[in-house]
């Protein structure tokens, strides 16, 4: 059996599609699902719970993703383990796929590769959806398309743990995972624990990700993921592989030489985009802010 962990905060318009699509080819049993509703002032907790036995549905009334994988751990049976975010879609047969690939004893830590949201995409199925993560959907302006038409070209973004909303580990990768202390980025952080070796993004397996509908929505996420980055380089238990995780000059020269016309006014808004995000980022930092969730809402939208 699988067991799946899901924080879920304040995800009304979200927590059903997930839900659906995770049980939709499920046979009885296969999964333990444990929701965890933390800090929510919507209806998460009971739009999991109209599931039935299917998903068992935890409550708590403090607003901390950490804690609240903590809580779906001290209750969850089971191995392998998957870590999911309430916001993407991922279907039975991607559970499957992960499971599988833990069953390496090599392997500690998987993902799923990303799909973007298609034009056409339901609110009940990913059937429809698994078109490539860098076919970007209409729904977002170019100021959202061109920052992730670079972004998903990167080596470290195609390659990690990071970014992609799910997260599998063995029991070895768990017990790992348990000794790092809270941090805020903690895909990052689990990317971050595993060598290349022992960790695997599995093509077989796909998650939806759905990312922001507007530019201020992208500042935000860029902002917190910039965060998290340096809050793992200051740890005494990441600070040595952090700088495996980040973007070199030579990776975006890569990218606009791949094809100069389309790309290179591309690069440049995401080299803007970094720098705007970059010095909020390190306000934050030096003000000590680690706990600030920068949330985006507008892909949150049913």
């Amino acid at each position: 059996m699988v067991s799946v962990v899901i924080p879920a905060h304040n995800e009304a318009g979200v927590i059903r599609r997930l839900l659906t699509g995770l049980l939709a080819q499920a046979e009885p049993g296969e999964f333990e699902i444990w929701v965890v509703a933390n800090g929510c002032t919507d209806d998460t907790a009971s739009i999991a719970a109209g599931f039935g036995q299917d998903v068992n549905v935890l409550i708590s009334p403090h607003p901390n993703k950490h804690a609240a994988m903590r809580l779906g751990d001290e209750n969850a049976k089971s191995f392998p383990r998957l870590y999911v975010d309430a916001d993407v879609e991922l279907e039975a047969a991607s559970v499957r796929a992960l499971a599988a690939a833990l069953d390496s004893p090599s392997t500690l830590a998987v993902a799923p590769e990303r799909a973007w949201p298609s034009a056409t995409a339901t609110s009940t199925s990913t059937s429809t959806s698994t078109s490539t993560a860098t076919n970007t959907n209409t729904h977002r302006p170019w100021t959202v398309r061109w920052f992730y038409d670079v972004w998903h070209q990167l080596p470290t973004v195609r390659t990690s743990l990071w970014g992609r909303g799910v997260v599998g580990v063995s029991r070895e990768g768990y017990d790992r995972l348990r000794a790092l202390p809270p941090l805020l980025g903690d895909d990052l952080a689990a990317s971050l624990t595993f060598s290349a070796d022992e960790r695997r993004v599995v093509p077989e397996a796909t998650a939806v990700v759905h990312p922001p509908r507007s530019l201020s929505a992208l500042l935000k996420i860029r902002t917190r993921a910039l965060v998290s980055t340096a809050q793992a380089a200051d740890d005494s238990q990441l600070a040595a592989t952090s700088d495996s995780e980040r973007t070199s000059w030579s990776d975006l020269r890569a990218v606009a030489r791949a094809a100069p016309i389309r790309n290179t006014p591309k690069v440049a808004w995401f080299l803007a985009i970094t720098v705007v995000t970059r010095l909020r980022a390190r306000r934050a930092v030096r003000a000590g802010d680690f706990k600030t969730w920068h949330r985006d809402d507008t892909s949150r939208r049913p």
